[in-house]
């Protein structure tokens, strides 16, 4: 984990890495489109940016670059997909469909 020294920003990039590289891909189910923890950050932060991320801010690794609120909504948004109240497939697919990979 890369840390910055701000105990808040640093206990926000732990939630995320938790997130994405243990707990989401651990609850995987069936009619889930993704399972790798690359994917789940790339839904989760496009849609905390309301587009691609990178189009947002530079860097990688972009949880380390992300705006602190952007980060917040995406943890959040994770969470949601956990407790099955976001639907990953919409989401993977509106992600696809910034990134110029899948039409509406």
């Amino acid at each position: 984990m890369v840390t910055t020294g701000d105990p808040a920003r640093d206990a926000l990039s732990a939630r995320w890495l938790d997130l994405t590289r243990r707990r989401l891909p651990a609850a995987v189910r069936p009619g889930w489109p993704v399972r790798f923890d690359h994917c789940f950050q790339r839904i989760l932060l496009d849609h905390a940016c309301g587009g691609r991320w990178s189009d947002r801010f530079d860097g990688r690794p972009a949880y380390a670059h992300a705006p602190a609120a952007v980060l917040t909504r995406a943890v959040d948004l994770g969470e949601a997909v956990l407790a099955g109240a976001a639907d990953l497939a919409a989401l993977n697919r509106q992600s696809l469909v910034w990134r110029g990979k899948r039409r509406t």
